[in-house]
Formats: structure tokens, C-alpha cells, sequence
């Protein structure tokens, strides 16, 4: 120990300021985080310290310096596994974590390949405050305090921290006005009120949606129920009913993205197949489909695709609100005499599907129970793609007909490896290894689908089958975007981020002579009314936020669940307009009326699930039914 007594507060002071600059390097560090100007640096240096000095500040009504330290041991270890949870889960999802996730538990035992493909041996830096108070508690001697020096030194110290709390938060007001209704931007909030500040924040979100339900009593749906009135149009006429009463068959394209379809990568073709299909006379193609998941990845544009209503901000509903009354695309079928069933080589737990696809009147999951993996048959995540297509189809042989099967596929997917036999094409040879394994694994999925086609045929679906794929999120996070301008040969500004989020949407009917490649602006809320449309099903009193995209009257607008979005015209990212083609900066005004509109059909959509609004209104007739419970 060294002979120097040191002052009473030393060790509160090192544990704040060696927090304070750890967050601060980790936010320049561990995250993507965009600063615009000046201020906005100012901030973010900031932001942590406002917490970090009431938290660690409660230390002082320890009486006993051993107390003292043992208090700020534990909160420098929970606040680093705050940053490190962060920072891992950032290099995975490009997003910060939500209360909602933390209790997704039965994920996490999947989640294997891609966490350790997220852990990096210089972690333990996140851990360096813990392991300096440590240090110098073990090093330092202190001072001991009188009582009058204790009580007059913490009113002064709480008068400190609430001026620093109230500088953050009026500087972060100023430069984003009505910061805290923006709640589904977690990039800005952590930006604006720090990592810590924004779990405080959440958490009380968190416990508001849980309130909503409770005291919901059906009238928040007027309001809601008139806008999606106002905004419904005319679905096509001479697309309505041209498949129906054939089986639907939709499949999910894990991680798959339209950067890749009619594409090379070092002069090899990626995806073969979805290229002739572009050019097919029974399929139409969507080249300016939007994905619009959010943290639930899958399970959301699973939940678009049923419901054609935004996932929540934070969290999955297929965690959060799985009891939720809803009028699912499957039900609606299944009232036409469709056996409804989901396909899925994984467990029936994993985003909580075994109890989610009850709630949406899904009638059986043939979850990976049903499915025999032979030797050589699962990599990854778990069974291949073309042997899960092959058991699938003789799954669907024995479905009495009509039949609406979804197909889930894995092998696409993070962190996108492959035994050899399977690799078509070579990697690339950018600074990514997940772009580079990505080509790869990208262009098994387009193999595969090749041969759910020919499965199909040999099994005499193909004919009375309608095939509807899409592309269910990103593959390639904006942690990757040096090895993507590589690729592309062109900067990723926020506005080709945006354009990166296109994924494929294919639509096969044979014989149907329908073919062609559809410019329309769209999104995956768009999926149910133009599938229902295409099944010769009405959908027009249903509450969806969704249009059919064969209209005339469809709104070209697509808007991702961080509030960005893209019309014919625009694109609007990173709080920045900008011309949709060119890519040039303009006039923020030309943005404006859709920022409004985008905020208010998420708002909308999000008071509907956290309301379970949906009981309130009847399904068959269209009319709220409002009551006080």
C-alpha cells in the first residue's frame, strides 16, 4: 500500500472519470455513431458523465469507506457490462439494446456462432474502470471524513450533478427538438442523453406500453381506425383473384439483399436463378422493395407479412405481445379452407414462435421435430437449405390442398459459413470476412430455391401453387460498410445505406403469363394486402397500414422502423433529404410532410399492439367495438 494518505473522494473521482472517458472512447470506438457538428461532440462527451455522477455519488452515504468501495466495485462492473452487452450486440444488430431483448432468453442458446463471431480478445478494455477502482482500492489510503465535511461536500457534489443532468439534456433539446418522441431512433437518443441515460428511458417506455394495455378501453382506436380508413386505396382489379384457390407457398430468404440479384462478384454470377426469374413470364420482381424490421429480424417481417403492421421500436412482439388478439393473413386464409402450417428446421422456441403463430390462427409448426438432419446436412444455424426443401415439399405432399405454407430458410445467415462442398463461388477479398463469406452463403440460397422449384414439380405442386419470396432483413450491417464501398466502388453515405435495404420480393404464378419487373417503391407491409389481393380475398375493412403494390393507387412510400424512409421522390436518412437517383443533398422542407407521416403510422401501428387495440374491433364487419373493461 502506498504511505501517501490521498483525500477522501479519490476513489469516487477515478471510478467516475475513468467510466466517464471508457463510454466516451467506446462511443468513437465500439459504435457507428454520426456526428454532424461541433455540438453534437460536445454532447456526447457529456452525456455519460450527467448519470455516472448521481450513480457513483450515492457512494458518499456510505459511512464506512469499505462499503464505500465495495458500492463502487459493483456499479463499475454493471455499468461495463452495460457498455460491453452494447457493444457486442451492436456488432451483430447495428443497434443498441432494449429492455424487451434482455428477457429473449430462449434466443440466446442459438445465438452461439454469431456472439463468438462478435467477441474480440481487446473486450477486456470495456472492463478497464472496473479493474482501476479495483486497483486503487487495493493501493490508495484514504482520509477519513468528519460528519460535517460528509453532509456539506455531498450537497454540493448533487447540486454539481443536477446541473450537469440539465445541461445534457437542455443542450441535447436544442440541437433535437422533441428528442424524447422520437423514441423508436435509439442511435439519437443514446447520441443526445448517453448509453446509460437511454436504459433509464427505455425501461420507462417499456413500462408505459405495459400500462397502455392495461388501461386500454378501445377508443384509442378511433383515431387510429380513421386515419387507415383515409389513407386505404382501390386494390387491383385485374390482379385480384389470378391465383386463387392455389396453394401459397412464401418463402423467407434469410439475410437475402438486392444488391446481389442480376449482380457479379470477381466476374461470378451470385444469384443464377433469381436472375432468370427477373426475367420470367409468371413472376413478377420488385427491384425498390423495402425491408422494415426492426430488432426482431425475422420475426418481424414475419409479423409484417401476417398482420401489415410496423414491428415495435423496441424488442420483438413476437416476445412482447404474442397474446395480442390479431387478424393475421393466415386467418383469413384459413376462414377460405386453407390449412395454414409454418415450416422451420430450428426450435419451436426460438422468437417465441410455438406461442406467437397460435395468436396469429396459424395451425401447425413443423419445427425442426419434424425433420430427419442427416450427416453433412446442417452448418451454422442449423439444416441446410436444400435438404430442408426437399423434406418441406414432401411435408407439403401430404397437406390436404388448399394449403398456405410458409418456408423459414437458416443457412443464409450471419455469421454466413459454409462446409466446402457448398461453396459455388470464391469469397471476396475485402477487410470483411462477413461480406466476403456472405457472396457465398447468398449464392447456396439461390441454389436452393432452384431446387424447391424442381422439388415442387416432382411432386406435382408447382402448377397449383402461388410462390411468394422475400428477402426478411439485412445480411450486411453498416459495420461493414468499408468492405461494401469496396464492392460497390462508391462511399456508403447514409442515403446508399438506405438503398441497401432493399431485399428481393418475387411473386410466381405458373401459367399465369403475368410477368414483369414491378419499379414500384414498397415495403414488406405491403405483402398481405397484395398477397390477399392475388388470392382473390378482400382485405379492405381490415386495419393494415399496407397496400396492395399492384394499385395504381399505391403510395410509393416505404418507411423502415427508425423512422428513415424512401418515396418515388426521396429518400430521407440520417436527417439529411435527399433525391431519390442522384443521391443529392435538398431541401429538408420537400421531406418534411413525410417525416410527419412516417411518424405518425409508427406511432399509430405501435399504440395498436401495445393496446392490443385489435380486440376492440371486429374482424368481419370492420366496426369498432368499443367498450370499457
Amino acid at each position: 500500500m502506498l504511505k501517501k494518505e490521498w483525500p477522501k473522494h479519490t476513489v469516487v473521482a477515478i471510478a467516475i472519470i475513468a467510466t466517464w472517458l471508457k463510454t466516451y472512447i467506446a462511443y468513437q470506438t465500439g459504435f457507428s455513431i454520426t456526428i454532424d457538428n461541433i455540438m453534437q461532440e460536445v454532447i456526447l462527451f457529456l452525456s455519460p458523465l450527467s448519470l455516472l455522477l448521481f450513480l457513483y455519488g450515492l457512494s458518499l452515504f456510505f459511512k464506512k469507506q469499505k462499503n464505500k468501495n465495495r458500492y463502487l466495485l459493483v456499479m463499475t462492473l454493471i455499468t461495463s457490462i452495460i457498455l460491453y452487452g452494447n457493444i457486442a450486440f451492436y456488432r451483430f444488430f447495428s443497434d443498441f439494446i432494449t429492455l424487451p431483448v434482455l428477457f429473449q432468453t430462449d434466443n440466446f442458446g442459438d445465438l452461439g456462432s454469431s456472439a463468438a463471431a462478435s467477441i474480440y480478445a481487446t473486450d477486456i478494455l470495456y472492463f478497464s474502470d472496473f479493474i482501476l477502482v479495483l486497483a486503487a482500492i487495493k493501493l490508495l489510503k484514504i482520509k477519513e471524513e468528519n460528519n460535517i465535511s460528509r453532509n456539506s461536500h455531498r450537497r454540493a457534489y448533487f447540486v454539481l450533478s443536477s446541473a450537469v443532468l440539465f445541461l445534457n439534456l437542455g443542450l441535447a433539446e436544442a440541437e433535437r427538438p422533441q428528442l424524447l418522441t422520437r423514441g423508436f431512433d435509439r442511435e439519437m437518443l443514446v447520441k443526445n442523453l448517453g448509453m446509460y441515460n437511454y436504459h433509464l428511458y427505455d425501461i420507462y417506455i417499456q413500462s408505459k406500453s405495459q400500462a397502455q394495455r392495461a388501461f386500454a378501453d378501445g377508443s384509442e382506436l378511433t383515431e387510429v381506425h380513421s386515419y387507415v380508413r383515409s389513407n386505404q386505396i382501390e386494390s387491383s382489379e385485374e390482379m385480384f383473384g389470378v391465383a386463387e384457390g392455389k396453394n401459397l407457398i412464401v418463402v423467407t430468404l434469410e439475410s437475402m439483399q438486392t444488391f446481389t440479384i442480376n449482380e457479379k462478384m470477381n466476374g461470378q454470377t451470385i444469384t443464377p436463378f433469381l436472375n432468370e426469374l427477373t426475367e420470367d413470364e409468371d413472376t413478377v420482381y420488385f427491384p425498390n422493395f423495402y425491408h422494415q424490421s426492426g430488432l426482431g429480424k425475422t420475426s418481424d417481417s414475419e409479423f409484417l407479412l401476417e398482420n401489415s403492421l410496423y414491428p415495435l421500436s423496441g424488442g420483438a412482439v413476437f416476445f412482447t405481445h404474442a397474446g395480442n388478439t390479431y387478424n393475421s393473413m393466415a386467418e383469413k386464409l384459413g376462414n377460405q379452407g386453407y390449412a395454414t402450417n409454418v415450416q422451420h428446421a430450428n426450435n419451436k422456441s426460438f422468437w417465441n414462435r410455438d406461442m406467437m403463430y397460435e395468436s396469429l390462427g396459424i395451425d401447425e409448426f413443423l419445427d425442426i421435430q419434424s425433420y430427419t438432419v442427416g450427416e453433412g446436412q446442417a452448418v451454422n444455424w442449423g439444416m441446410k437449405d436444400i435438404p430442408f426443401f426437399e423434406q418441406s415439399v414432401a411435408h407439403m405432399a401430404e397437406m390436404p390442398q388448399p394449403f398456405y405454407s410458409r418456408l423459414i430458410t437458416l443457412t443464409n445467415h450471419h455469421p454466413f459459413t459454409l462446409d466446402p462442398q457448398d461453396k459455388l463461388i470464391d469469397e471476396f477479398d475485402s477487410n470483411s470476412g462477413t461480406l466476403n463469406r456472405f457472396f457465398q452463403t447468398t449464392r447456396y440460397l439461390d441454389e436452393a430455391l432452384k431446387e424447391l422449384f424442381e422439388d415442387l414439380k416432382e411432386q406435382g405442386l408447382y402448377e397449383d401453387s402461388i410462390i411468394v419470396m422475400y428477402g426478411d432483413h439485412y445480411g450486411i450491417s453498416e459495420n461493414h460498410n468499408e468492405a461494401m464501398a469496396q464492392y460497390l466502388g462508391k462511399e456508403i453515405t447514409p442515403y446508399e445505406s438506405a438503398q441497401l435495404q432493399r431485399v428481393p420480393l418475387f411473386v410466381h404464378i405458373p401459367g399465369s403469363g403475368k410477368g414483369h419487373v414491378n419499379e414500384e417503391v414498397g415495403g414488406q407491409i405491403d405483402m398481405r394486402p397484395t398477397i390477399l389481393n392475388l388470392m382473390g380475398i378482400e382485405s379492405d375493412t381490415d386495419m393494415q397500414f399496407g397496400s396492395d403494390l399492384f394499385s395504381e393507387e399505391h403510395e410509393e412510400f416505404a418507411i423502415f422502423r427508425d423512422g428513415r424512409f424512401v418515396t418515388d421522390e426521396y429518400v430521407y436518412a440520417g436527417n439529411t433529404c435527399y433525391e431519390n437517383g442522384s443521391g443529392q443533398e435538398i431541401d429538408q422542407e420537400l421531406c418534411a410532410p413525410y417525416v410527419e407521416q412516417a411518424l405518425t403510422e409508427l406511432n399509430y401501428s405501435e399504440e395498436v399492439i401495445n393496446g392490443d387495440l385489435l380486440r376492440f374491433y371486429n374482424k368481419d364487419t370492420g366496426q369498432l367495438e368499443i367498450t370499457e373493461e
